[in-house]
């Protein structure tokens, strides 16, 4: 259970009670605002374990709410929470930070699932879980502890869960992992799950790491399988 409270952006009265209640009911404590601006001024008074963030907020576009809140703090864990289902809508959402993307309708257990599992993460990273904590490959240089990248297009600060993905990577070069193994041990998500929010990731760390990411030679594909990273890009 978390220490600190859950930060709720969700402008649909009825979905807003719910999800309270339910997170209430599980434990957690709820900060419910209904807007971007008031989320920005609550999370720069407050100390939130995870950030529940719709996108289609009256005023400011929930989008550019993530944004702001991921340039203040790269390690504050959010889920966004929206109706937009279309792909495009799912990249640009990790795109600009989110850890997780789930659309509306949604069941409640897999809700709570995600949250546990952003939070199990989140404690993980905190506690210094993992043994690489640097790691230099093909003109990147990728600081785990302080959650910093350097590359070619200069520094990239990184989320925890994006921290988690490169800390699997890099202590399994070389290996094939099966999206089953990557969705249960870095998002805590059922094997079976069906998503592309891993594949998503994957698009992103490409754009980071990889001096062409159409024609990638470190994160690469393993057709039907999963995925396999390679430091010296061997292809």
């Amino acid at each position: 259970m978390s220490n600190f409270p859950l930060l709720l952006v969700e402008d649909e009265p009825n979905i807003a009670r719910g999800l309270t209640y339910n997170l209430e009911e599980e434990g957690y404590r709820v900060v419910h605002t209904v807007s971007g601006e008031a989320a920005l001024l609550l999370a720069s008074q407050e100390h939130f374990a995870l950030v529940i963030l719709d996108l289609t907020l009256p005023g400011m576009d929930g989008l550019e709410v993530c944004r702001l809140l991921r340039k203040r703090d790269p390690r504050l864990p959010i889920l966004i929470l929206t109706a937009r289902s279309k792909e495009d809508d799912r990249v640009q959402g990790l795109a600009v930070g989110a850890d997780d993307y789930l659309t509306k309708p949604f069941s409640l257990e897999e809700f709570l699932l995600r949250i546990k599992g952003i939070l199990r993460r989140s404690r993980w990273y905190r506690s210094g879980g993992g043994a690489i904590d640097h790691y230099v490959f093909d003109g990147n240089e990728i600081d785990l502890v302080r959650q910093v990248a350097y590359t070619r297009g200069g520094e990239i600060p990184l989320t925890e869960l994006e921290v988690k993905m490169l800390r699997t990577f890099f202590q399994r070069e070389g290996e094939v992992l099966s999206r089953a193994e990557l969705l249960q041990d870095v998002w805590g998500m059922a094997p079976d799950t069906e998503t592309r929010t891993l594949d998503n990731f994957v698009v992103r760390l490409r754009k980071y790491f990889e001096k062409d990411p159409a024609q990638p030679v470190h994160f690469l594909t393993v057709r039907g399988t999963g995925y396999r990273f390679e430091r010296q890009g061997k292809g």
